[in-house]
């Protein structure tokens, strides 16, 4: 599984939701598992992104639908990061320095 970056900010309707039911959250959360991924966290930030979620999903396609699915409800902005862990980052690292000596 690859690790995604979902970086959320909520719209005005998104707002409105969440005001009315927070428990929607919850919610989306069973719906992105539905769609094949895994949420490892979820956290509430302050500043210019409302939420950050770490996923795992099969590959880019997997993780694609659930942005253009739920980007599409008007109610959240959604940047996605694809995500590594900072050692395979640099074993890669390694590998291309290795190739050019």
């Amino acid at each position: 599984m690859a690790t995604y970056v979902l970086l959320t900010r909520v719209t005005s309707a998104g707002v409105k939701t969440i005001q009315s039911n927070p428990r929607r959250i919850k919610e989306v959360n069973r719906e992105i598992e539905s769609l094949g991924c895994r949420i490892v966290a979820q956290y509430a930030t302050l500043g210019r992104y409302d939420f950050v979620n770490i996923v795992e999903a099969k590959d880019n396609e997997t993780i694609a639908k659930v942005s253009a699915n739920l980007g599409a409800r008007g109610t959240v902005h959604i940047e996605t990061l694809p995500a590594m862990p900072v050692e395979t980052f640099i074993r890669a690292i390694g590998r291309k320095g290795r190739s050019a000596d």
